[in-house]
């Protein structure tokens, strides 16, 4: 702002654009108190949105829990709206607020000289981009293993299948509950459970020839299962990535924020916990590998209901201090905004649309799951644009 303002004398014919404007959006640290609320907040948001984000992940992952698989498949397809949603009207939309052409920080030195908030979508999504392929071709070059959308049905591990009435193999490995539920490929889990079956009803000397055949298909499938988690994994944990920035930004927010405290504090409630459904649907479709299973999933759901509690409690000790406003506030919030954009919008469209939807070989062909997912991802990016009203 310049330093001969005087706002309060101005001529709009003669006065400098730019310092009406960053004095407008110069609002000073709002907090009013509530240091009660404030603290709930830290742990209603902690518990509900970890709930959320764990939800997915047990559902799939640990067999004694039972779901309908119509469940799994509101929270998966849910989830990918959500990101869809969050990546355009939670974050590209708070992006222009804060450093486009009309604010203080797009009117102010080299950040006038271009509309900022795109590029740097544009510069996110291609480098998502240019990670993604760099990482797919070295699985195909390390492995020979081309990427193609796998039936996660078909991919086993240690645990006994879920089978929903069909008994699982003694030796072989089966179905997990997390590929039974997938609910992208159907025609093949009635193959293996025929298979699972067929094994176990041959004689002993017939089991005992096979053998041999079982365990190097049990080596094949370990080896299938790291390739498609090694490519899988990169572009999660992207994906985790851009969402934990903005968590990081709505949680100081939050802990600062004045007379809308009473609003935004619902309204990121139900914000946190779709987000971390869409996060756990999404890491439970990742077929972790024996060493990684046991802790890596949980570790990364924990990740993600852990970022905001703690932003706000950093926010919290930063209540009398902090200016959410201000000029470098502004800058860091648009820069975080606009680069978490691109993730979302990369990963939404790219990695659960198109590669769930339109070049998944093995999709379904039940009509009515068909469309329940396809509502779901409807539904969800509805709700979550709705939220975006508020917060």
């Amino acid at each position: 702002m310049s330093s001969g303002f005087d706002p309060t004398n101005v001529n709009l014919d003669t006065a400098d654009l730019a310092a009406v404007v960053c004095y407008l959006e110069a609002a000073g640290n709002e907090y009013n108190g509530r240091l009660g609320a404030r603290i709930s907040a830290l742990f209603v948001i902690l518990i509900v949105s970890s709930a959320a984000t764990f939800f997915p992940v047990i559902a799939a992952r640990v067999s004694w829990v039972r779901i309908n698989i119509y469940v799994y498949l509101f929270a998966r397809y849910f989830g990918a709206g959500v990101i869809i949603a969050t990546a355009f009207i939670h974050l590209l939309d708070p992006a222009y607020a804060e450093i486009g052409p009309n604010t203080c920080v797009g009117m102010t030195g080299h950040w006038a000289v271009y509309s900022w908030p795109p590029a740097i979508v544009l510069v996110s999504v291609m480098l998502i981009f240019l990670l993604d392929f760099v990482a797919e071709q070295y699985v195909e070059r390390k492995y020979g293993f081309a990427h193609t959308q796998p039936n996660v049905e078909r991919l086993v591990t240690d645990h006994p299948g879920d089978t929903e009435g069909a008994e699982p193999p003694s030796r072989s490995r089966s179905l997990t509950h997390q590929q039974l539920h997938s609910g992208d490929q159907d025609e093949e889990l009635h193959i293996a459970i025929s298979r699972a079956q067929e094994r176990k009803d041959q004689p002993a000397s017939k089991a005992a020839e096979n053998a041999d055949i079982e365990e190097s298909s049990l080596k094949q499938t370990e080896e299938i299962e790291e390739r498609y988690f090694q490519q899988q994994i990169a572009a999660f944990l992207v994906l985790e990535f851009g969402v934990i920035f903005h968590s990081v930004i709505i949680g100081l927010n939050l802990g600062v924020a004045g007379s809308e405290f009473n609003t935004l504090y619902p309204v990121l409630v139900f914000h946190q916990s779709f987000e971390g459904l869409g996060i756990g649907a999404r890491m439970s479709a990742i077929p972790f590998p024996k060493r990684y299973s046991w802790w890596l999933p949980w570790f990364l759901c924990a990740g993600y209901g852990l970022t905001t509690p703690i932003s706000i409690a950093i926010g919290l000790g930063l209540r009398t201090t902090y200016n959410s406003g201000s000029f470098i506030a502004r800058v860091v919030s648009g820069v975080l905004d606009s680069t978490s954009a691109g993730i979302l919008i990369y990963t939404g469209l790219v990695e659960l649309l198109a590669r769930d939807f339109l070049f998944n070989p093995e999709l379904t062909r039940s009509s009515r799951r068909l469309a329940f997912m396809v509502f779901n991802v409807f539904l969800g990016a509805a709700l979550m644009a709705l939220l975006g009203k508020w917060a």
